[in-house]
């Protein structure tokens, strides 16, 4: 098996970091973080530069300072344009609407609001007061699905 790695690889040092960017762009493509792709790209500059015979070590050295650039300097730019991480959802702009509370809300039990369009809601009030159904809320917040809201004054 050492006898493979050290005279294989560094034999065919292209086919090894074309294998290295295949290996990277499926990872990128199964978890579309964002991170892996960078290696991949820096594993396609590798592999024309490992043709002119530079040792492998000065090879490892490119290909490190290239994905941590790549990193540092692209993805900050490619998650804002791509909208990484951001639901494509509206419910943020139920922040500061006025609700209609249809099932009790307590400290210790969510209850329900029923929002102007009709759409019914899981709401926790905020500061754990009670609220009693029928009362006019406005939504303070939003954490995950659920409705912060306080009693309206």
């Amino acid at each position: 098996m050492s006898d493979f790695i050290f005279n294989f690889i560094p034999a065919h040092l292209p086919w090894f970091w074309l294998a290295l960017m295949i290996l990277f762009v499926i990872i990128e493509a199964a978890t579309f973080s964002l991170t892996t792709i960078w290696a991949a790209l820096a594993s396609l500059v590798l592999i024309a530069l490992a043709k002119t015979g530079l040792p492998f070590r000065w090879q490892l050295l490119i290909f490190l300072f290239i994905t941590i650039a790549l990193i540092l300097f692209t993805r900050p730019f490619a998650v804002k344009k791509l909208k990484l991480g951001k639901d494509a959802t509206n419910v943020n702009t139920m922040e500061g609407q006025e609700v209609l509370v249809t099932k009790k809300i307590s400290q210790f039990e969510k209850g329900q609001v029923k929002a102007s369009n009709g759409v019914l809601w899981t709401a926790a009030g905020e500061g754990n007061v009670e609220i009693p159904p029928k009362s006019v809320c406005l939504v303070t917040g939003v954490q995950g699905n659920t409705l912060i809201v306080k009693v309206k004054e």
